[in-house]
């Protein structure tokens, strides 16, 4: 019985020593075939060019760096340009130290082929997903062209929908580029919904032991004479009482409707220029703070 295992233990071990031979002969295979489809001179030839690459984008960079700083009317064409030829040279590069490094067979296409699948597949992912979701956002229409709208805490207009990505002119005059799938999770807010007018909400605030009628009564009147006002709609001031840093304020809310999305900044600096004039005028004082004593007469 001994003799019987201590056979069947060394057929285990000589089966396990074998097919591990095998493995490490097959990977030595493997490595013999892939060093015999590279070309040595050819990657130390690779440096070189590589080297004279780097050289040349320095140079580059240093020369529309100077003439940026000469001609700043074309900074921006030069810059473009810029961009252009190192992406140039980076391929053109890459392309020449792959044909001197490497012999080129059906194995190396069929790997490149491969290689190239995968990475193209995972490049497409995010980019079919906001093709998908601009067709989403095309077809239901949760905003327009035009449009005054808040996404993710950014404000402004939107001057494109394209199938990738919407963008949108914020009032610092800054272009942001949102991808279209953000618009599938997230919440739009659009305040005129295709139309020019859109409605501004403008706060004011006065002591409870002021004249509330009369504070009414002014708002009301510098927002329906304001130059930028949208009569069609109404406007309403709302009353409320607020509590703020231990203190209690009268808050006076005035909605009204600008002529155009482009003038609603200066709407409300309209609004609350006539307004604080008229307070003044009418001896209506902010609520009981430091400011206060400064704007008594």
């Amino acid at each position: 019985m001994k003799k019987i295992l201590s056979f069947l233990l060394l057929m285990a071990l000589s089966t396990s020593a074998l097919a591990s031979a095998e493995d490490a002969s097959a990977h030595l295979e493997n490595i013999s075939q892939f060093t015999s489809l590279i070309r040595w001179s050819g990657v130390l030839f690779s440096f070189f060019i590589i080297l004279a690459s780097w050289i040349l984008l320095r140079f580059t960079n240093k020369l529309v760096e100077t003439f940026s700083s000469q001609f700043v009317q074309y900074r921006m064409v030069l810059q473009k340009l810029q961009s252009f030829f190192q992406f140039f040279v980076y391929m053109s590069a890459g392309l020449v130290v792959f044909m001197v490094s490497f012999r080129i067979n059906d194995q190396i296409l069929t790997l490149i082929g491969g290689t190239l699948a995968v990475s193209i597949g995972f490049a497409l992912k995010d980019l079919a997903a906001s093709f998908i979701a601009g067709l989403t956002v095309m077809i239901d229409r949760p905003f327009q062209v035009g449009d005054r709208v808040t996404f993710e805490g950014n404000y402004g207009d939107i001057i494109t929908i394209g199938l990738r990505s919407v963008r949108m002119r914020t009032l610092t005059d800054d272009i942001i580029t949102i991808p279209n799938n953000k618009f599938l999770s997230e919440v739009t807010m659009s305040g005129n919904y295709g139309a020019l007018d859109m409605q501004c909400v403008i706060p004011f605030y006065i002591g409870m032991d002021q004249n509330i009628d009369l504070a009414r009564d002014l708002i009301q009147e510098a927002a329906s004479s304001s130059r930028y006002i949208h009569l069609p709609k109404p406007v309403v001031v709302l009353v409320s009482q607020d509590i703020a840093d231990n203190y209690l304020a009268i808050k006076l809310t005035c909605k009204a409707y600008v002529v155009d999305t482009v003038y609603e900044k200066l709407f409300e600096t309209d609004i609350t220029l006539r307004v604080m004039k008229e307070f003044r005028k009418n001896n209506i004082y902010p609520p009981m703070i430091a400011v206060r004593t400064t704007m008594q007469p």
